[in-house]
C-alpha cells in the first residue's frame, strides 16, 4: 500500500523523542575495527570524510548523481567530481515535496552509508533501504532509517537513498513533448538504478559484497522495489528483495498517465510540455494538488511508474511475476491493521455504529464491492467485531493486503522463492495501542530502532524481543537468501496450496492462509491498483 503514504511523515513524527538506540553486541572481527575518528572513503568522484557512530563508519549526503535541475524529466547524469576531501556528515537535500521540514532541492541524488569497515575485503551483505511516501514524498534521512544498529548487529553495510519524486520523478510527458521526454514517467526509478550502479561500483571500498545486495523498503519503497524487479536496467544490480506493506502489481498505463499530465498542465495554465522544465519547482508541486480522476474520494493527482514499453516494458506483477526476477528470493510482508495508521486519526472511527459503516466503506475500501456484502461477510467471520473493527479490517483488506496477495500468488505460480509475513504484534500498553499493528510499525522493528523519534513500538521487553527477531530475520535473509534462523519458528516458502505465512507476534508462528475468509471475500471483485486507469 502506498496511496496513504502522503501523510506518513507527520504520523511517524508524532511520537516523542526516545532515548539512545538499543545497543547490540558487535559481530565484526576485531581486525576490521580501526577506522580513525573521521573515516575517509574514496569514491569515483573524490574522497569523502564521514564520522564514527558506535564503531560504525557513517557517511551522509554522498552524491551519486548530478543536480537534476537542468535535467528535469530526463535521466540524471553522474555527479560532478570534486577536489580535496568532501565532508559527508550531514544529510543531502530531499526531493522537492510538500509537508516536510527537511531541506529540498532538485539537487537531491544523495545516499547515506553505514559500514563496520572500509577496504578490508569483508564482502559483507549490502542492504539498501528504499523509503516510503508513495511516489510523492519522503527521504532516506528519517531517523527511523538510521543504519547503525542494523550494521552493528549483522556486520553488514546499510545504505539509504534519496531520489526524484512526484512530478519530478514520475510525470509522463512522452506523448506531449519531444523525444527528450521519452523516459519522464520513470526517471525516479532510473535514479534508483543509478544509485544501485554506484553501490555496485563502490562495494569493495565500503567493505561490502557487490554480488549480495538486498533491497528492502516499506510502503512506497516496497512498490518501487516491485517495479525495479521488472525493469531491465535494474537486472543484476540486486539479489534479494524484502518488501513491507508495499506492492506494485500494475503500473500507470500510458493513456492514464498522459491524462494526468494534461490535468496538471491545465491546472498550471501550460500548453507546452517544454514549458514545465522552467517553471519554479513550487509551482509544479502546487499543481500536483489537482484532484485525481480515478477515485471517489478527494485525493491529489496520482503519479507513479509508467508502463511505457521502454524503461518499464511490462506491468510489474501482471499477468505474471517479472520473469527477470524469477530466481531472486523475496519476502512480502504486511501489517494486520494497516489502515489504522491514517483512518485511525479520526477519533470517531473508533466509535462507529453499524448504520455508519456502509457509507464509509463505499469511500474507503477502494473496491467496487457492495458494502452490505462486506459487512455481512465480516459479521459472519468475526461475530465479536464491533462496527469500528469491521471498518478497519475491511479497509485494510480492500486497500492494501490485496496487492500483497496478488504478488504472492504470482510468485507462487512462477515457482519463485518467496516468503510471506504478517505483523500482528503491537505494544498493548503504549500510546498507540488503539492503532494496533498499523502501517509503518515494522520499520523500527527491522532496523532495531525502537527508541528513535517516530517509533511507536514502545521500548519495553516485548518491543525489544520483536525488534531482535525481525532484525535477525532480515539479516538472515540478506546473508543467505532465506529468512529462517534459530530465533524463529520454521518458515516455509509461500505456496498456493498452503499459503504459508509467518505471523510475527508473541509468540511468532507459521500459519496457513491467515485471514483466508477475508481474502476470499474480497476476491469477489477484481483487483485494480490505483493509477492504472
Amino acid at each position: 500500500m502506498h496511496h496513504e503514504d502522503g501523510s506518513r511523515r507527520a504520523f511517524l513524527r508524532q511520537a516523542s523523542l526516545g532515548g539512545l538506540a538499543l545497543a547490540t553486541a558487535p559481530l565484526w572481527p576485531a581486525a576490521a575495527r580501526p577506522l580513525g575518528d573521521a573515516p575517509i572513503a574514496t569514491t569515483r568522484s573524490g574522497q569523502i570524510r564521514g564520522e564514527l557512530d558506535q564503531g560504525i563508519a557513517v557517511f551522509k549526503g554522498v552524491p551519486y548523481g548530478a543536480d537534476t535541475t537542468a535535467r528535469r524529466f530526463m535521466p540524471a547524469l553522474p555527479e560532478q567530481p570534486w577536489k580535496g576531501v568532501r565532508q559527508a556528515t550531514t544529510l543531502g537535500a530531499a526531493a522537492p515535496q510538500t509537508g516536510t521540514e527537511e531541506p529540498t532541492s532538485e539537487d537531491c541524488l544523495f545516499l547515506n552509508v553505514w559500514t563496520p569497515a572500509l577496504r578490508d575485503g569483508g564482502k559483507r551483505p549490502i542492504l539498501v533501504y528504499i523509503h516510503g511516501g508513495a511516489f510523492n514524498n519522503g527521504s532516506g534521512g528519517d531517523p527511523l532509517y538510521d543504519g547503525v544498529n542494523l550494521s552493528r548487529a549483522g556486520d553488514v553495510v546499510v545504505i539509504t537513498v534519496n531520489h526524484r519524486l512526484n512530478a519530478f520523478g514520475y510525470l509522463y510527458l512522452a506523448q506531449l513533448g519531444d523525444a527528450s521526454f521519452a523516459e519522464s514517467g520513470n526517471v525516479g526509478q532510473l535514479d534508483l538504478v543509478q544509485a544501485l550502479q554506484w553501490v555496485r561500483r563502490h562495494a569493495d571500498e565500503f567493505g561490502g559484497d557487490a554480488g549480495n545486495v538486498t533491497l528492502f523498503g516499506q510502503s512506497g519503497g516496497g512498490a518501487k522495489i516491485a517495479t525495479l524487479m521488472a525493469m531491465p536496467a535494474a537486472k543484476g544490480l540486486f539479489h534479494r528483495a524484502w518488501t513491507m506493506s508495499g506492492q506494485q502489481v500494475t503500473a500507470c498505463g500510458p493513456r492514464a498517465a498522459t491524462q494526468r499530465a494534461r490535468l496538471l498542465m491545465d491546472a498550471l495554465g501550460v500548453k507546452d510540455a517544454a514549458a514545465l522544465r522552467t517553471l519554479p519547482a513550487q509551482r509544479l508541486l502546487d499543481g500536483m494538488a489537482t484532484r485525481d480522476p480515478s477515485r471517489v474520494e478527494d485525493t491529489a493527482l496520482y503519479v507513479g511508474p509508467v508502463f511505457d514499453g521502454g524503461v518499464l516494458p511490462s506491468h510489474p506483477f501482471w499477468p505474471t511475476a517479472p520473469l527477470q526476477s524469477a530466481r531472486l528470493p523475496m519476502v512480502i510482508g504486511n501489517t494486520h491493521d494497516e489502515t489504522r495508521a491514517f483512518l485511525g486519526r479520526d477519533p470517531h472511527h473508533f466509535e462507529l455504529s453499524w448504520d455508519e459503516v456502509p457509507a464509509l466503506l463505499e469511500r474507503q475500501q477502494y473496491v467496487d464491492l457492495l458494502p452490505s456484502i462486506v459487512v455481512a461477510g465480516y459479521r459472519q467471520l468475526y461475530p465479536h467485531y464491533s462496527p469500528s473493527e469491521v471498518f478497519f479490517a475491511a479497509t485494510t483488506a480492500g486497500r492494501s493486503w490485496r496487492g500483497a496477495v496478488e504478488e504472492l500468488e504470482a510468485r507462487a505460480r512462477q515457482g519463485a522463492p518467496t516468503w510471506a509475513y504478517q505483523l500482528d504484534w503491537y505494544d498493548h500498553d503504549g500510546e498507540a495501542a488503539k492503532l494496533r499493528a498499523f502501517h509503518t510499525l515494522d520499520i523500527p522493528l527491522v532496523f532495531d530502532n525502537i527508541a528513535q523519534p517516530g517509533s511507536r513500538t514502545g521500548t519495553g521487553e516485548g518491543a525489544q524481543r520483536m525488534a531482535r527477531q525481525m532484525r535477525d530475520t532480515l539479516l538472515a535473509f540478506a546473508r543467505h537468501g532465506d529468512p529462517n534462523h534459530a530465533g524463529l519458528p520454521a518458515w516455509a516458502p509461500y505456496s498456493l496450496a498452503q499459503r504459508e505465512t509467518m505471523v510475527f507476534d508473541t509468540p511468532s508462528r507459521q500459519a496457513h492462509d491467515p485471514r483466508g475468509g477475508e481474502r476470499r471475500l474480497y476476491a469477489q471483485a477484481p483487483f485494480v491498483q490505483r493509477g492504472t486507469f
